[in-house]
């Protein structure tokens, strides 16, 4: 049986994996990739001893898949330090360390005390009865004005560069949801859960910061290596057709290769391009998924130039909407992984633009610099000129999951019941990060199987 994947990222690269690992069948996967490396947006840049990743820079080890494929490819993963539990918000002008306990809760100066006791009574408010809300009407339901803006605010701009006032509970943060649903409050839920499993549980997803020591890129350029020939760089698809049973796919330099099985890993407005030909119905769901503009700015200091700064020991920062800031955050990478910045060196890594300001993230790249370096001033005080500098833009960069995502995600599976063979995957379904790729790859390899027999 042929099988050919469309995009050669996380989830088109651990798709090849897991079927070509199958011990039950054998099969002809081809992996195509429209760049000249495999990747996608995993990209690790090493420059004058720095580590830049150029995009995701880590995931939590609380998901036993993707250790697995880490192992299965002769990859150790490496935990943050210690220092990745030290996370501010930025609030009031200040740095404020994020609580990581009620009595540290309670102590903080980031929540006013009415805000503090607007949390306090959460257990007594009524569970929700929409079927999709979204994180900004459930977070200021719940838990009150002051608190989402000041932390559930930063959180969704952190992980999604999203607008928590169009951002789907359900799909973007699920587990918050199911807790709501299940025992009608998060803090009783919390306790509940805690009680029968008899340790520490939140309503986050948990887990310790991991990475590789040479980077992100190590997992993916590792799963090439080990598919060799099967993955075909510079072999962008442009359509997709049917052919009897199976599919013609065109390629960007006119050829063709004929495919049993077709999954399309590419981001979902380049999915939907593809299959504009073959079903309007799907490639017109696929473009209503939005890709705000990303930009990641790194940048290298003596660690001398930071003395007499405080809160520069930690993890790093996100920003709430309300302080009106330029950026979304910044991260201490050096802080958190070794190898990060040469020896006497630090390494910061911000974000800017996202679904608020993505005009931001594609300023001119002196313009982009400035005003990085004016709110790293104004934010933690670092007036220095950097020693090294890097710059990388993401166009389209992460998939938003805006109200409405799970039906739009019903319709999709609908609409492609009605093309056997053919398969869609990636971030912009079952969610966004590293994890979610692998596991939901593994899982696609399954069904795969299952429905081709």
């Amino acid at each position: 049986m042929r099988i050919v994947i469309a995009g050669g990222g996380i989830s088109g690269l651990s798709l090849a994996y897991w079927l070509t690992e199958n011990t039950v069948r054998q099969l002809d996967v081809t992996v195509l990739e429209a760049e000249g490396r495999p990747g996608g947006k995993i990209w690790t840049d090493r420059a004058e001893g720095y580590l830049c990743e150029s995009g995701v820079n880590g995931f939590l080890d609380n998901k036993p898949r993707s250790l697995e494929l880490a192992s299965r490819v002769s990859l150790e993963a490496i935990r943050g330090d210690e220092a990745a539990k030290k996370r501010f918000i930025n609030s009031g002008g200040e740095l404020h360390r994020l609580p990581e306990s009620p009595p540290a809760f309670f102590k903080s100066s980031l929540m006013s005390l009415p805000g503090k006791l607007r949390i306090m009574i959460e257990p007594f408010i009524s569970r929700g009865t929409k079927d999709d809300e979204t994180l900004a009407d459930f977070a200021r339901r719940r838990l009150g004005k002051e608190a989402f803006e000041k932390l559930i605010d930063p959180m969704a701009s952190g992980i999604y560069a999203g607008d928590p006032e169009d951002m789907s509970l359900q799909s973007c943060f699920p587990r918050i949801h199911e807790i709501e649903q299940t025992y009608g409050s998060l803090i009783k839920g919390m306790f509940k859960i805690m009680a029968e499993r008899k340790t520490k549980v939140g309503a986050g997803p948990g887990g310790t910061l991991a990475s590789f020591r040479e980077g992100m890129q190590s997992m993916t350029d590792k799963l090439a290596l080990v598919l060799g020939g099967r993955v075909r760089l510079n072999s962008g698809v442009i359509s997709v057709e049917r052919a009897g049973e199976g599919f013609k796919i065109h390629l960007s330099d006119g050829t063709t290769v004929e495919a049993d099985v077709a999954v399309l890993a590419v981001p979902a407005y380049r999915a939907a391009d593809v299959l504009r030909g073959l079903d309007a119905s799907i490639s017109k769901l696929l473009g209503e998924i939005q890709y705000p503009a990303v930009s990641v700015v790194c940048a290298g200091f003596k660690k001398e130039k930071f003395k007499g700064l405080r809160n520069l020991d930690g993890f790093g920062y996100l920003v709430p909407a309300r302080e009106g800031r330029r950026i979304l955050g910044t991260v201490f990478d050096s802080n958190v992984y070794p190898g990060r910045a040469p020896e006497g060196y630090a390494l910061l890594r911000t974000m800017v633009g996202g679904a608020r300001a993505s005009s931001i993230a594609m300023l001119e790249d002196g313009k982009l610099l400035d005003t990085v370096m004016a709110e790293l001033g104004d934010i933690a005080g670092i007036r220095a000129e950097p020693d090294f500098v890097r710059l990388y833009r993401h166009e389209q960069a992460i998939p938003q999951y805006a109200v409405g995502h799970p039906g739009r995600l019903g319709a999709l599976d609908e609409a492609l019941n009605k093309h056997r063979g053919l398969y869609i995957t990636g971030n912009a379904f079952g969610g966004i990060g590293f994890n979610d790729c692998i596991e939901n790859s593994y899982k696609l390899a399954i069904r795969i199987l299952e429905e081709t027999e």
